[in-house]
């Protein structure tokens, strides 16, 4: 009995896994198929990725919102080509540069059934996302404030060539 247990556990366990690698998958395409809008300049499908009450924060010289204003057009388009994409649950990291890698960017996107609801940019910054408990058969798992292991860090940050300020994003 112990063992027929055991077995159908480790099953739902797996199912849990692989259902949470698809759903990181369609996250991560999502976000992939906004830059690609972006890049085109194809306006209906940034509006169709996009919640119309987008949640943006934004970190860095205030110069450097180059995403609000290519999402607001209100400055020519900054050329966004990820040159990182990661997944984790519903938030996605994309990290990039501009050509002359003078700006490092990074944004953290919020995917909610298959639209993004959220955005964090940060410029010029150093991130690092790390992970506070989880989830386990639908039931959030003990805190410890000790154990909040890093599931992320920027590499691109340091390209510009001065000291950046570092954050730490928990998801």
């Amino acid at each position: 009995m112990a063992t027929l247990l055991y077995m159908n556990t480790l099953h739902d366990m797996c199912n849990e896994l692989d259902t949470l690698a698809d759903s990181e998958t369609k996250n991560r395409d999502v976000v992939l198929k906004l830059y690609d809008a972006l890049r085109s300049r194809d306006v209906d499908s940034v509006h169709r990725t996009l919640t119309p009450d987008l949640d943006y924060w934004f970190h860095g010289p205030p110069p450097h919102q180059f995403l609000m204003r290519t999402l607001t057009g209100v400055s020519p388009p900054f050329e966004f080509s990820p040159l990182s994409v990661v997944s984790f649950g519903s938030t996605v990291i994309a990290e990039g540069c501009d050509a002359a890698s003078s700006v490092s960017w990074i944004h953290a996107w919020t995917v909610s059934h298959g639209v993004i609801t959220q955005v964090r940019e940060y410029s010029n910054t150093s991130l690092t996302v790390t992970r506070i408990g989880s989830v386990v058969s639908g039931r959030s798992a003990e805190i410890r404030a000790s154990h909040c292991p890093s599931v992320w860090e920027s590499k691109f940050s340091g390209r510009a060539g001065k000291s950046v300020p570092g954050l730490v994003l928990a998801i």
